[in-house]
């Protein structure tokens, strides 16, 4: 029987850790990020800088006899003046690879945001601890699903019995790369945002490059995607080109090209899927760029409204309906020549039906059940036997 003075402490490095491409050393710890050192340099844009540090689909993983855990944290949260204070992020504890706990950790940094002005302040916070106890004994798997919405700095990690890194179990690795829906939006948790129910449907390893705001086929992304090694691929691209409002419909086919070009440089063979976007009732004929609604910021609701005029379109603006047009064009055309291209229009995931009964609460991003939805509806459609990514004899 362990006891609260049995504790070993374990240096937190890269083998313990699944789904970051890198790490940066902080005053504090470890600073996961989701895109690598050369892509942030070359980014200028707060919202990605933010989006890419918040790990979502990252976690702690492995093997251990240890009964209690305790991981200390330096956490940066994400307020908006004027609105209640988020919900705290989450941790999610899986013991081989069924859910076993779940805990938030206190203290931490808080980015108060102005969505009226565009401005930011940072508060500084003290470190928190997140702790599991009463874990079975014996060996198990064990993983710690980081807070998929919360910029999380790791500190230290203490057991009591030693850890190992988790061996490769032989799964393949699934390279996703999307929107703010894909990095988690309004999920109930990191192992419940769509990618991850996916994932764990199709008995795969994840590395999430859904990026909240920022997939908006930025080349350094792309060389990220070629440079990653991994045994699937797939781009869901649409919402975000549209509601900031990017690119018009000239400039966002070669785009398009351009980017799978890109993976295809370190991705040759391997299965590549193409997804448009899910169904956005003010996006589908209608242009961005999208705001927050002013009258309804003035009652403390958070929500969206699209800027744009459907008149535009004759013009080039894009809306999703435009995009879903495009994308279904560019896999036809590319899959003659490249028989591992697939395509899934995003409405098989998602539709105008779905939206009736499960309504975007802010008009553009999804909440938990309907992350659960999509999460199953892309894990058959895609891992299952017919898929583009079914396992091959």
């Amino acid at each position: 029987m362990h006891t609260e003075h049995d504790w070993i402490t374990t240096p937190i490095t890269a083998a313990l850790l699944r789904g970051a491409l890198d790490l940066e050393r902080t005053e504090h710890g470890l600073l996961p990020h989701r895109l690598p050192a050369r892509a942030r340099a070359q980014n200028t844009d707060a919202q990605l800088a933010m989006a890419e540090a918040q790990p979502s689909g990252v976690r702690l993983a492995f093997r251990t006899s240890a009964t209690a855990v305790e991981l200390d944290t330096l956490r940066t949260k994400r307020d908006y003046a004027g609105f209640p204070t988020r919900p705290d992020g989450r941790y999610d504890l899986l013991v081989d690879g069924r859910p076993a706990g779940q805990a938030s950790v206190s203290g931490g940094n808080r980015l108060l945001v102005d969505l009226e002005t565009g401005q930011s302040e940072v508060t500084p916070g003290p470190v928190g601890t997140v702790r599991f106890s009463g874990l079975r004994e014996g060996v198990k798997d064990v993983e710690i699903w980081l807070p998929h919405n919360e910029t999380t700095e790791l500190v230290a990690l203490r057991t009591d019995a030693p850890v190992e890194p988790l061996p490769d179990r032989g799964r393949r690795v699934w390279l996703h790369h999307g929107s703010s829906i894909s990095h988690g939006s309004d999920a109930a948790g990191p192992t419940a945002i769509w990618p991850a129910i996916a994932a764990s449907l199709g008995g795969v390893e994840l590395i999430n490059l859904g990026l909240g705001g920022s997939a908006m086929l930025d080349p350094f992304t792309a060389r990220a995607m070629r440079d990653t090694p991994a045994d699937l691929i797939s781009v869901k691209i649409g919402i975000n080109v549209v509601n900031h409002d990017v690119m018009r419909r000239r400039a966002f086919g070669p785009a398009v090209h351009g980017f799978l070009d890109t993976i295809r440089e370190g991705h040759p063979d391997t299965p590549l899927l193409l997804v448009s976007p899910i169904h956005c009732a003010i996006h589908e004929d209608t242009p961005g760029p999208t705001a927050p609604d002013v009258e309804e910021i003035g009652k403390g609701r958070m929500v969206f409204a699209a800027m744009g005029d459907p008149a535009e379109t004759a013009m080039g603006k894009l809306t999703l309906t435009v995009i879903r047009e495009e994308l279904s064009r560019i896999a036809t055309r590319r899959a003659a020549e490249d028989p591992h291209l697939h395509y899934l229009d995003g409405l098989t995931l998602y539709g105008a039906s779905d939206a009736a009964e499960l309504p975007l609460p802010d008009h553009v991003h999804p909440d938990a059940a309907t992350h659960r939805r999509i999460g199953e509806r892309f894990a058959d459609a895609v891992f299952g036997p017919k898929g583009a990514f079914a396992e091959q004899d």
